[in-house]
């Protein structure tokens, strides 16, 4: 079965960047035809999804995000990961990692892990 877990700090200061890893098992990462995606939840706000990453290294962002978000992987590790700079508190949220096939809703996802934006 596949699983995914997110790593990174839980803390980041206000203008730098956030950087998580999501660590993929039991599925590789550039198989057909995946797509590896990020999302946060902020307190009290609903789950928002900020791009992904395809089996190819294809990457789409969110329209909102995209300025400043930037989605990576290693496919030696079995792993991708997301950057997003330029942080302010508005940014702490729950971070999840997750995956989708093709022409389907997300189906794996990580536990999740919080991140604070604060000085």
């Amino acid at each position: 079965q596949v699983q995914l877990q997110e790593s990174g700090p839980g803390l980041v200061k206000p203008s730098q960047t956030l950087s998580l890893t999501c660590t993929v098992s039991g599925g590789s990462i550039t198989t057909n035809y995946y797509y590896w995606g990020w999302f946060r939840q902020p307190p009290g706000k609903g789950l928002e999804w900020m791009g992904a990453i395809a089996y190819s290294g294809s990457t789409y962002y969110s329209p909102s995000l995209k300025s400043r978000t930037s989605i990576s992987r290693d496919t030696s590790t079995n792993q991708f990961t997301l950057q997003l700079s330029s942080v302010t508190p508005e940014d702490t949220a729950v971070y999840y990692c997750a995956r989708r096939p093709n022409m389907w809703a997300y189906d794996y996802w990580g536990q999740g892990t919080q991140v604070t934006v604060s000085s």
